[in-house]
């Protein structure tokens, strides 16, 4: 099992969840951090149900649907905890077609390369402003022994790399026009 076992397992830690509850966590609160889809997200829960890991009980919400609500079982949270205790170096993803298109535009016009950094820094602004605004959803720092804490470090993580990426892209712009005017 890989990654999606911990990040559901961490998200049962917090609260007893539906595999729907946890979709709507990975397109909002993890979809910076970690993707999956809905497909996913009930495989893994299936064997981790099946590891002894996870547990859930049906529960009846109207009339006749059926829903399972899923909590984490002691060896689930001790196999959270283990995983969680365990330094993981690698910060960066292995695949960035951006960046490997840049890397190759020495075979496009000049023209084309710029075109191609203005886009991406309308993205990362895009993306910038959604990190600030989610930001926003915080009065104060919350205290360090509270979830919401942990959610801060990560946003603030995510709205300081869209910065420095934005930065980043303006002096690639000013380079390239410099370099070669219009």
């Amino acid at each position: 099992m890989g990654t999606l076992k911990y990040a559901i397992l961490g998200l049962l830690t917090r609260k007893s969840m539906t595999g729907y509850d946890m979709a709507k966590e990975f397109e909002t609160t993890l979809f910076e951090l970690w993707s999956a889809k809905h497909s996913q997200i009930y495989t893994e829960l299936s064997s981790l149900t099946k590891s002894g890991l996870v547990d859930y009980k049906i529960e009846i919400s109207g009339n006749v649907l059926e829903k399972k609500l899923y909590s984490i079982t002691p060896a689930g949270n001790a196999e959270f905890k283990r995983w969680e205790n365990t330094c993981f170096p690698k910060a960066y993803p292995s695949k960035d077609e951006f960046r490997l298109q840049l890397f190759f535009s020495d075979c496009v016009s000049p023209e084309h390369r710029l075109n191609l950094l203005k886009k991406q820094l309308k993205y990362y602004k895009k993306r910038l402003s959604h990190f600030q605004e989610n930001l926003q959803k915080f009065n104060i720092i919350p205290p360090t022994d509270e979830s919401e804490f942990s959610d801060y470090l990560v946003l603030l993580g995510a709205m300081m790399r869209e910065e420095a990426n934005c930065k980043w892209i303006e002096t690639s712009i000013r380079l390239c026009e410099e370099k070669h005017p219009s």
